[in-house]
C-alpha cells in the first residue's frame, strides 16, 4: 500500500498536491471541512489505496495526574480556539510560549515534544474512529504525475 505523510495543517486542506512515499505526485481532493487522520486511507484514481500518515510536529504537552487540572486547562485552551489533542492525563497543542506559560500557571507540567498531532475535531465534527464507512466515504487522491519528483 502507498503512504503519504502530512502535517495536521495539510490534512485539513480540501485541495493539496502531495507526494507519495514512492515519489509519485498526486492531487488530493477531499470535501471541505473533513480532516484526514493518521491511518485513514484514500482511494487513488486507478483503484489503488494510500494510507495517510500523521507527520511528527513540534508540540507542547501539558501533563497532570489531577483530572480537574487537565479539564481546566482544556477549557482555557478551547476558550482561545486552540486545536487541542485530549488524552487521559495530558493535553497537546502546537508549541507556543504564551500557551506554555499559561499551562504552567495552571500548575500543569509542560514539556516540548515531537509527535503526530491528532486534535479533537470539535463538538459538531465527525469523530473519525466511530464513523461508519457508509457515512464517511473515502476521499479521492487523483493522479497528478507518474514522474517521481527530483530531490
Amino acid at each position: 500500500m502507498h503512504r503519504v505523510t502530512l502535517s495536521f495543517d495539510a490534512r485539513c486542506k480540501s485541495r493539496l498536491l502531495v507526494e507519495l512515499e514512492n515519489g509519485e505526485r498526486a492531487g488530493l481532493l477531499i470535501e471541505r471541512g473533513r480532516i484526514l487522520r493518521g491511518g485513514d486511507r484514500v482511494s487513488l484514481a486507478d483503484g489503488r489505496e494510500a494510507e495517510i500518515v500523521a507527520a511528527d510536529e513540534t508540540l507542547i504537552e501539558a501533563v497532570s495526574d489531577d483530572p480537574a487540572l487537565v479539564a481546566k486547562a482544556a477549557y482555557h485552551l478551547g476558550n482561545r480556539h486552540v486545536a487541542v489533542q485530549v488524552m487521559k492525563d495530558r493535553l497537546r497543542c502546537f508549541a507556543d510560549h504564551v500557551l506554555a506559560d499559561m499551562l504552567r500557571g495552571l500548575k500543569l507540567e509542560v514539556r516540548s515534544i515531537t509527535a503526530p498531532f491528532e486534535p479533537e475535531s470539535g463538538a459538531y465534527g465527525t469523530h473519525h474512529a466511530h464513523a461508519p464507512e457508509i457515512l464517511a466515504p473515502r476521499p479521492k487522491i487523483h493522479e497528478f504525475s507518474s514522474t517521481p519528483s527530483k530531490p
